[in-house]
């Protein structure tokens, strides 16, 4: 019998289940299924910058996405599966009660998007994250100083602090937090009860400010000096994190008869899906892997030789193992690229989508399919036809604040140059742009403070999806693009690790040799228009300097 991986991806609108083989590295069968509440808007609302999940959406989703893995998956191939990793968005925290339930799988708390889990965009935290910045600045200890010295709304401690502030009810019933990653695999193992709680390294370390150099998180103290709602919590966080290539348990019975899949498997530590993804893209030293999606994480390692003592500055932390067990784990990204882009055509197809549906349906039906499938094809292909030219529009990428370098959500986007003759096809040229130059930032970033950077390879819906977006890319960064072969990066990274944890292969470097994705597709810059770049970067980082100031 053939012996099988599963990887489990968890984004941000869907759950993808991946099977592979782990002795050829093929990919045997995958499925995807949306979130249903998160399809119909529910619990979110974007003006505030609010974006909750319902763990219900997690649940459903994972038996149906199961349910169509094995029906393309050949007869039988279930009882082969011997191990399974998961993958998920981060950070995406939610409270949970003293058995670990989530507390909006309760009746009581069911409709309440405060018991849900905080999604990785939401960006309601932007008082508290601040306040954390300021209390590790000021601190003996700067407990931020390996997570790039600014605390951000997207992450764990400020979720939390938001919450338990603005919800009496939450705050009474919430005995700990949880990462939706390590919650995941929690599950599946019957480990969810905070006393058995067990973490990986990714989330710890990446947004929990878990260090070794001080064994484990800040102290309580700490917490409570930046507000008495968070006493205690920290006690009840399990310091002990372990990388993803190790058994955070065995699948149950029960979820092994709701999966179809054998009890008793190895189900690996949990992480975000950008650091499983570069794993799948065979990340090493001097290599940046980006995740191009809605947003962009950016991923590379270096040895603990190379980066010594260094503090690497606002980026999104430096993990021992979080990414690569032995090698030191660096993430950076933006908090908008995809999301920009559907932003502009959520823009421009307002009216279509406020008259059409009352009109008479039928033809007016499959206009405005047409027009939701077609517009951004139909952008990219009249932006590639513009020359370039140094008094093009300007735009930055910050519609959902920056990430890196230098984190601050409450920084907005905004564009120059627009006149009574530009129109949507020079915008649009104008926001691709600007998420490669945000992107170029970080790679700059990352070279300025003595992490080489010698090539890219780009995996995510983007990169298959806009050849424009990506020669753009290669042009801005003036240097080689690599695409991936594989369409399921993540769930093939959470693929890898499970077969490291079921033993199939000693370790992640063997799993890798025959399970990473080959490269699909290779973009390189056009010199002439590179130097154009240049100097239109000169303009994005002049016009993000006068909105930085502006906001200050």
């Amino acid at each position: 019998m053939s012996c099988y991986a599963l990887g489990l991806d968890y984004g941000s609108d869907s759950v993808r289940a991946l099977l592979v083989d782990t002795a050829t590295g093929e990919e045997i069968a995958s499925h995807l299924v949306f979130y249903p509440r998160w399809s119909k808007g529910l619990y979110c609302e974007p003006a505030r910058d609010q974006f909750r999940q319902h763990p219900q959406d997690y649940l459903d989703s994972l038996e149906e996405v199961m349910t169509g893995l094995w029906h393309k998956a050949p007869a039988g191939a279930a009882q082969g599966v011997v191990g399974l990793s998961v993958d998920t968005t981060g950070s995406t925290p939610v409270a949970v009660n003293k058995q670990g339930v989530p507390l909006a799988l309760l009746p009581e708390f069911t409709d309440n998007p405060n018991a849900m889990f905080v999604l990785w965009k939401d960006h309601t935290a932007l008082r508290e994250a601040a306040e954390i910045t300021a209390a590790a600045t000021r601190a003996d200890v700067n407990y931020l100083q390996h997570m790039g010295g600014i605390y951000s709304s997207e992450w764990f401690w400020a979720k939390a602090l938001h919450v338990l502030r603005c919800d009496e009810q939450v705050r009474a019933a919430a005995w700990s937090w949880v990462e939706h990653c390590d919650w995941i695999s929690a599950l599946l193992s019957g480990t969810t009860e905070p006393q058995v709680f067990r973490m990986g390294r990714c989330a710890a370390g990446h947004k929990m400010m878990w260090n070794a150099q001080w064994q484990g998180f800040p102290p309580n103290r700490f917490f409570t000096a930046i507000d008495p709602l968070l006493d205690g919590l920290v006690d009840r966080l399990n310091p002990q994190t372990q990388t993803s290539d190790q058994v955070a348990g065995r699948l149950t019975a029960e979820w092994a008869e709701r999966l179809g899949l054998p009890e008793g498997i190895a189900v690996g530590y949990g992480a975000f899906d950008c650091h499983m993804g570069a794993v799948a893209a065979n990340v090493r030293p001097g290599v940046l892997t980006k995740v191009m999606g809605t947003s962009t994480c950016d991923i590379t390692v270096t040895s603990k030789a190379q980066l010594a003592d260094k503090s690497v500055r606002g980026i999104c932390g430096q993990v021992d193992g979080s990414v690569l067990p032995g090698m030191i784990g660096l993430e950076a990204g933006q908090s908008a690229f995809g999301d920009l882009y559907a932003w502009f055509k959520d823009l421009l197809l307002w009216p279509a989508r406020a008259i059409l549906p009352h009109t008479a349906a039928g033809q007016n039906a499959e206009l405005l399919k047409v027009l939701e499938q077609q517009t951004l094809n139909a952008l990219s292909e009249a932006a590639h036809q513009l020359p370039l030219s140094d008094s093009a529009i300007t735009a930055l990428d910050w519609v959902n604040g920056r990430r890196t370098p230098d984190a601050d959500q409450s920084l907005s986007m905004a564009i120059t140059g627009l006149k009574m003759g530009s129109h949507a096809p020079q915008i649009f040229k104008a926001l691709v742009e600007a998420t490669a130059f945000g992107s170029r930032a970080i790679t700059e970033r990352f070279r300025a403070e003595g992490v080489p950077i010698e090539s890219i390879v780009v995996i995510g819906g983007i990169s298959k999806k806009s050849d424009f977006v990506m020669q753009t890319c290669a042009d801005v960064w003036n240097c080689p693009i690599e695409v991936l072969e594989s369409e399921q990066s993540c769930a093939l990274g959470a693929a890898i690790f499970a077969a490291v944890a079921a033993g199939v292969y000693a370790d992640v470097a063997q799993a890798q040799a025959v399970m990473a994705s080959p490269v699909h597709k290779t973009y390189l810059p056009n010199p002439e228009k590179a130097s154009v770049y240049d100097r239109l970067y000169q303009k994005y980082q002049a016009l993000g300097r006068y909105v930085s100031g502006a906001k200050s």
